[in-house]
């Protein structure tokens, strides 16, 4: 009979040992996988999000030329008609994440900044020159350089940013959809995301 009770407490305890591992090892095997399926998310939103506007401008361009003890003045000018095509884009390859599988949190530790690509066609109308000031190459310089910062002032205030900001919203919220439901997660820095309102606010008030 003892040896009756010790052979079952050896089975039961065997029996439980078993169980326990295989237990651990789906367990283990469910963090993994749910890790991989994390990443492979933030891998597929992991893509150039671009945003797309045209912006007019008509910007008059006059320059004088002092000359002979400044009793002469030579003056050029022109009225410059742009038509530019805007690019706003994320290059959301360049987010940064850690993983930490043992308390299942996934931490965003960097997103990148907007990047704005103006390509201006510019179009020059009255063109006017002085024979002692004629415009040259250096003219041509400084008005495309003037005609990018003024649509670059007008870029940022439009309403292409807060377009090309909901993208970016809507693409990192894929993140969070993921890792809610496979019960991880999901913080930027050390603040952590509760909810879709949460990542907006983050991105259109940081």
């Amino acid at each position: 009979m003892r040896n009756f009770f010790i052979g079952a407490i050896f089975t039961a305890i065997l029996v439980f040992g078993v169980t326990f591992f295989i237990d651990k090892h789906n367990t283990e095997k469910a963090v993994i996988e749910s890790s991989d399926a994390i990443l492979s998310q933030i891998k597929n939103v992991g893509k150039l999000v671009v945003t797309e506007g045209h912006f007019a401008e008509v910007i008059t361009y006059k320059d004088d030329k002092k000359l002979y003890l400044d009793l002469i003045t030579a003056t050029k000018k022109a009225i410059v008609v742009v038509n530019a095509k805007v690019l706003i884009s994320y290059d959301l390859s360049m987010v940064t994440h850690q993983i930490d599988t043992e308390n299942k949190i996934v931490t965003i530790t960097k997103i990148p900044e907007p990047e704005i690509d103006i390509n201006p066609e510019i179009k020059y109308h009255a063109l006017e020159e002085d024979f002692l000031n004629q415009f040259d190459p250096e003219d041509h310089n400084k008005i495309r350089k003037t005609v990018i910062s003024e649509l670059d002032k007008r870029v940022k205030t439009s309403t292409l940013v807060a377009n090309s900001k909901n993208r970016l919203i809507s693409e990192l919220q894929k993140i969070y959809i993921l890792t809610n439901s496979l019960g991880w997660t999901l913080q930027y820095e050390e603040k952590v995301i509760n909810t879709q309102i949460d990542i907006q606010e983050l991105i259109l008030h940081p």
